[in-house]
């Protein structure tokens, strides 16, 4: 295993994946690759409009991913990797694993709420046995010094 894959959303358990994934990779010697998925029902606008919006979505991503970044340079030493795919969740991680042979295991944050752990959790949990890799599965409740404990 050379990278931990960890999906970039807007949710507050997806703080608890990256923090996971960045102490984990700092110990093993490891990489952490962070993907962005925009989804499509985004852009179903005219075409220039859609355009704008797409490079919005990216802008947003980036932004938001330097946020992570500069953490896991400066307190875990570790320099993340950013993809950007479009299409849908799930399908778009089992792409990301399949044509980056380096990814080792894929790291979700669960969310806590009364709606369940999250879209891309419940999928993907779904299929534990078909997966190409481990799933690594951190609950968004989580401290962080729970996390520096089990990292």
């Amino acid at each position: 295993m050379h990278k931990f894959l960890v999906v970039l959303d807007d949710s507050r358990e997806c703080l608890n994946a990256m923090r996971f994934a960045a102490m984990r990779a700092a110990r093993l010697g490891a990489g952490v690759q962070i993907l962005a998925v925009i989804q499509p029902e985004e852009f179903n606008h005219w075409i220039g409009v859609g355009e704008i919006m797409r490079e919005e979505a990216r802008e947003r991503i980036h932004a938001h991913f330097e946020v992570f970044a500069k953490w896991m340079r400066d307190k875990q030493n570790v320099d993340p990797e950013l993809v950007i795919r479009e299409g849908e969740p799930v399908p778009e991680v089992l792409r990301q694993i399949e044509e980056d042979g380096q990814i080792g295991i894929l790291v979700l944050g669960a969310s806590a709420e009364k709606g369940g752990p999250g879209p891309i959790v419940t999928t993907l949990s779904r299929s534990f046995g078909s997966l190409p890799i481990p799933l690594t599965i951190v609950p968004g409740e989580l401290s962080k010094e729970q996390l520096a404990a089990i990292s």
